[in-house]
């Protein structure tokens, strides 16, 4: 079963974190709405809808996707980059410890969900303002032990890797190589995004449906033509505050809790599933 995690957006949204693009007014009402069909959509796709409480003394947090990254076998507690936010993965570990054992990330390391894409046993994991070599590098050790490999991608022109690339699945890669070095996606298919459609580039695969913007017309019908289900779903007000589709959950297949017998570089946190 697919679980979706979620936590809706509250007014305090408006005073968000913002990297590279300008504040606009944001209608936190329409916001609000934005986010509940948002949800119904991913209920509608077969997932498991979980919503947590607001919270509205953290700006970002409906940004779940960048606390945590969730794997098969384990999840990592982010350390976030920024330092505003790093309650965030506080509030949402004891959610998470219901699902994985989870691994924290210690200083000096620093990595968002949202800088990372998986792609089979690869986790591509963007040198962003807000990842760093460390962060990377203990991903790198909490992972290689379970299978997995790390690539460095990386981002320039916005805000996380996952803002300028994401998974279609079976090692296709949708990119705007305007924002991302698309070359350094080894071992995967690179689709580039419409000319001058570059918030396409962040999408969801929500069992076997890519799920774009509804701004991202150009990119969705290119996806459509080769053979993509494609559905589509207005953010508008939530990409103001740099949100996109992919930091707005926590996406996972529910399995039973996976105890490791090799130590990971940290002592774990455990809980039932």
């Amino acid at each position: 079963m697919l679980i979706a995690i979620t936590r809706p957006p509250t007014p305090s949204i408006a005073d968000c974190q913002l990297t590279h693009m300008d504040r606009e007014p944001i209608d936190v009402a329409r916001a609000i709405e934005q986010h509940r069909a948002y949800r119904e959509l991913l209920a509608e796709l077969g997932a498991e809808v979980i919503t947590l409480d607001p919270l509205p003394e953290h700006p970002d947090a409906v940004f779940v996707e960048d606390a945590v990254i969730m794997l098969d076998e384990v999840a990592v507690l982010c350390r976030m980059g920024a330092p505003t936010r790093r309650n965030e993965t506080g509030a949402l570990e004891p959610v998470i410890a219901a699902y994985r054992q989870a691994h924290r990330m210690t200083a000096p390391a620093t990595l968002e969900g949202g800088d990372v894409i998986l792609a089979g046993r690869t986790l591509f994991v963007g040198r962003s303002t807000r990842t760093n070599d460390e962060g990377a590098d203990q991903l790198r050790a909490f992972t290689e032990p379970l299978g997995y490999r790390v690539v460095q991608v990386g981002v320039h022109g916005c805000l996380h890797l996952s803002t300028g690339a994401s998974s279609l699945g079976d090692g296709v890669i949708l990119a705007n190589p305007e924002w991302v070095d698309a070359g350094a996606f080894e071992g995967c298919r690179v689709i580039p995004v419409e000319p001058g459609d570059p918030w396409a580039a962040n999408t969801m695969n929500v069992n076997g449906v890519i799920v774009l913007p509804d701004s991202s017309k150009p990119t969705a019908d290119k996806l459509r033509r080769m053979g993509y289900r494609v559905r589509t779903v207005d953010i508008s007000e939530l990409m103001k505050a740099e949100g996109s589709l992919t930091c707005m959950r926590q996406l996972f297949q529910r399995k039973p809790l996976r105890v490791e017998t090799r130590p990971l570089g940290l002592s774990p946190r455990t809980a039932r599933a």
